[in-house]
This record gives C-alpha cells, structure tokens and sequence, in this order.
C-alpha cells in the first residue's frame, strides 16, 4: 500500500484553498489556491463531473450558492463552466487540468471526490474516470478521499500510485438528513478502511474522539480532520489527529 506523503502530516491544509471572500478569494478559485501556496499551505478541493465528462473543481452539485450560474453542474459543459463567474471573485470555474498545473507541486494537494451517487452506493465511476489520466500524470505531494468509499475503491484501480483516504464523520442523522439511516449506521463506523487499501482518514473535527479512530489510529492510519476554524478547536483536534484541514483563520505552522 503506497503511503501519504510526509508533507501531508506537517503542512496545514487549507480548505477548498485559502478562501476569504472578502479578499476576492472564493472557495476552490484559482486565487484562493494562489494565496495558499503563497502563505506555505497545504490545499484541499473538491470535484464534481460536467456534462461533457471533465472533472471540475467545485464543491457544491448545485451552481447558485457559489457562483452566478443555477442549475446542477452535471448539467454544463466544462466551457460552460468556465464562463460563470464565482461569486466574491472575478473568475470562472475552474477544471482539474487547471487546477494542477497552478500547484505544479509546490504543496500538498489533498482532492476529495463528491460523492455521484447519492446514497454513497456503487453508481459511480465517470468523476474518477476522468480525474485518473491527470492525476496519474501528476509529478508532486498528491493524495484522493471520498467520503463514497465505492468512489476511493475505483480510485484504488485506476490510481493505484496515488494515495488515498476515507472523509468520515459522525454521520448525525440531522446533518446528514438527505442520507438514508441504515446508510448513517453503516458509514459511522468505517468499516471500509481496509477493503478500499486506504493509507488515512480525514474524519469530522468534533467527532475525533470516537473508539474506532483511536483504533485505526493504533493499526497505523494516519488521521487528518476537517474542519477547524480556530486556533482552539486545532488546539483540541491535534491531540488525536496528525494534521488539519482549516478555514477562517490562518492557521500556525509547525516549528
């Protein structure tokens, strides 16, 4: 099993990018990925799949709460895509081959996939796909998630080389009310770390006290977190987990 890279243990992971909207910074913007290189930090972002097939760098299935455009992104082409403005910035959407040619491996690139199917099922397949060729082609720190673990056992055939990890979390029935129960029950407990070939988790920042991270913990996973908001939280989370993924604040630097 190929391990993560050092660097994602001892760099802090800016969270969909170095985002600050008053800054003209969106989430997963080219200029929030510049301003986390610029500051020495780590960057997560998301994918999703347009119409035509390319993995695009966006969080949300919807268009209207992020950028100017409405509608789902699966239903635009990657051209239309990159013609909406983000909101809070002056840039369009933009695509993975993009994105990776900005970090040409100056820093840890953590990229988490959406999951496509929609219950966490096995409809999956065109996202990592259409990632694979550029992630395969990629020459720096690099590593994929999903909280879908289908989605990371695909990755695992078509990246075998890139290191990958699950997104976990309590799975509180209110947060995840969209999520059938039994999905909740099952997902909580990460019974998937092993048959994924899974080298960390990234599990949700409140919930880190829970048995079964310790115990992944003490088989030898790494254990990051999403998402601290200030230096207290980061405090209190780094007493379980090797690193953060952030956002609002500027988190510190290792000494």
């Amino acid at each position: 099993m190929i391990g993560l890279d050092q660097r994602f243990l001892t760099t802090p992971i800016a969270h969909r990018a170095l985002h600050d909207l008053k800054k003209g910074r969106p989430e997963n913007s080219r200029a929030a990925i510049r301003a986390a290189i610029d500051a020495g930090y780590g960057i997560e972002i998301d994918l999703q799949l347009s119409k035509d097939n390319v993995p695009i760098v966006f969080h949300d299935y919807q268009l209207d709460r992020l950028s100017d455009g409405d509608g789902l992104v699966l239903n635009k082409t990657a051209n239309e895509l990159a013609q909406i403005p983000l909101k809070g910035g002056s840039e369009g959407i933009p695509n993975l081959d993009e994105v990776l040619s900005l970090v040409n491996g100056k820093t840890p690139l953590l990229i988490e996939f959406k999951d496509q199917d929609g219950q966490m099922g096995d409809a999956i397949g065109p996202l990592e796909e259409s990632a694979a060729e550029f992630l395969n082609a990629y020459d720096g720190p690099l590593a994929v998630m999903s909280f879908n673990p289908n989605a990371v056992a695909r990755l695992a055939q078509l990246c075998p080389d890139v290191p990958r990890g699950l997104v976990t979390s309590a799975y509180d029935s209110k947060s995840w009310d969209k999520l059938q129960e039994n999905i909740c029950d099952h997902l909580r407990e990460i019974p998937d770390y092993n048959r994924v070939g899974a080298c960390f988790i990234s599990h949700e920042v409140a919930d880190l006290k829970r048995a079964r991270v310790s115990e992944l913990k003490a088989q030898g996973a790494h254990v990051l977190c999403w998402t601290v908001t200030s230096a207290e939280i980061e405090a209190q989370a780094r007493e379980v987990a090797d690193n953060i993924t952030f956002e609002q604040y500027l988190a510190a630097h290792p000494a």
